[in-house]
């Protein structure tokens, strides 16, 4: 087996889709912070008639809740919901002050800095790494029980054990959800040859440059679909493999100081998620907009940006756990011993260690903010 490992990705989404296109994108808009939120004298009225001046002054004196998205206007969840939240006003509502940098690539430090307070990342098993190099983050929601990797093969693969003695690509370090999978179906990863892709352009596997990689359902596999690829893909659910959908992070020192307002930051968040899974054609609109001002149109594509958000949404309203960002230990348990299983071949270092659960997420925030399942809202 041969690997190649660059740095290990903190964020969920570098293996997104045109990375290198975004990097050229943001060096135009290197300080493209997006000031989606206004000062304390600009709430109005609106949040003052909803919550308790106690509850406004409160989440005020929290101060600026930076957000890092980990991949720009990217639909997915943890993001689509965060900017949407101020299109609608949810965060003013509850008078929070949020700022979005969609410049930046190293969201997982500048929050562990706690120079940002807030960010996504794409499973419980890149939060476990995370927090396993010694992060200062806390885990506080989790959007679904299905873990979104796929392993995508050329046509000429038609099983996973049909990769040994072949070349399959990673990005950044194989995912600990593919190395179940491999496991699952009597796989022996030490007979593939595994090599770092540079290259984010998935037609890398339908020309044969690499028999398969290791990507995502919701991006390599649809812009292979819509590129009418052909090509087989294999999904964590084919063999019993559990994983989950997107984390949402805070700086572990700002949830310990300020608690409540990030509880309603939470609020604010999950009530947008929850209008994007029912209007998602505006939801995505509204993001190709961002997008296209930002001069990023090409890198997020509306089309593409539709069947992504598709796909997606439905990994959250699948989830059985509760209300929507409800997570817990169970849930994250399948992870945690397959990044205790397969250590430094999912990016494990020699000087990382693997935390316990409860040191690497809060179960209970996000709870509280429900009424059974239903969204407690102030005034509704």
């Amino acid at each position: 087996m041969t690997r190649t490992f660059s740095a290990r990705a903190r964020g969920p989404f570098t293996a997104r889709r045109r990375v290198a296109a975004i990097v050229a994108g943001l060096v135009a808009t290197a300080c493209a912070i997006v000031g989606l939120s206004t000062s304390a004298d600009a709430h109005t009225a609106r949040a003052a008639s909803m919550i308790s001046q106690s509850r406004c002054a409160r989440n005020r004196a929290a101060g600026t809740i930076t957000y890092i998205s980990p991949f720009g206007y990217d639909a997915s969840a943890g993001i689509i919901d965060i900017f949407m939240a101020e299109k609608l006003g949810y965060f003013k509502d509850l008078c929070l002050k949020v700022v979005v940098n969609t410049a930046a690539t190293n969201g997982q430090e500048l929050v562990s800095s706690g120079r940002a307070q807030a960010t996504g990342i794409g499973s419980a098993a890149d939060a476990i790494l995370t927090k396993a190099s010694g992060a200062n983050i806390t885990a506080i929601a989790t959007y679904g029980d299905t873990d979104p990797h796929a392993i995508i093969t050329n046509a000429s693969v038609t099983s996973l054990k049909g990769l040994e003695g072949k070349t399959i690509g990673y990005y950044t370090n194989v995912s600990a959800v593919a190395a179940a999978m491999f496991a699952k179906a009597g796989a022996d990863i030490s007979k593939m040859h595994l090599v770092a892709l540079t290259s984010y352009d998935p037609t890398v596997v339908t020309r044969g440059q690499v028999d398969g990689l290791i990507g995502y359902k919701s991006n390599q596999g649809v812009q292979l679909t819509l590129a009418h690829q052909k090509f087989h893909e294999f999904l964590p659910s084919q063999f019993g493999v559990k994983g989950t959908y997107n984390i949402m992070q805070i700086n572990t020192t700002f949830l310990q100081q300020h608690r409540a307002a990030v509880a309603d930051f939470m609020r604010a968040d999950l009530k947008a998620l929850d209008y994007c899974i029912t209007n998602q054609t505006a939801c995505v609109s509204y993001l190709s907009s961002l997008a296209n001002a930002a001069h990023l149109g090409a890198v997020f594509p509306h089309a593409e940006q539709l069947q992504v958000w598709k796909v997606e949404s439905r990994y959250i309203t699948s989830d059985t756990i509760g209300g929507h960002g409800v997570q817990t230990a169970a849930e994250w348990k399948p992870e945690w011993n397959e990044v205790k299983k397969y250590g430094s071949l999912i990016g494990l270092t020699a000087s990382d260690k693997v935390a316990p659960l409860s040191q690497t997420m809060d179960t209970t925030l996000v709870p509280t903010l429900y009424n059974g399942t239903k969204l407690i809202w102030p005034g509704s």
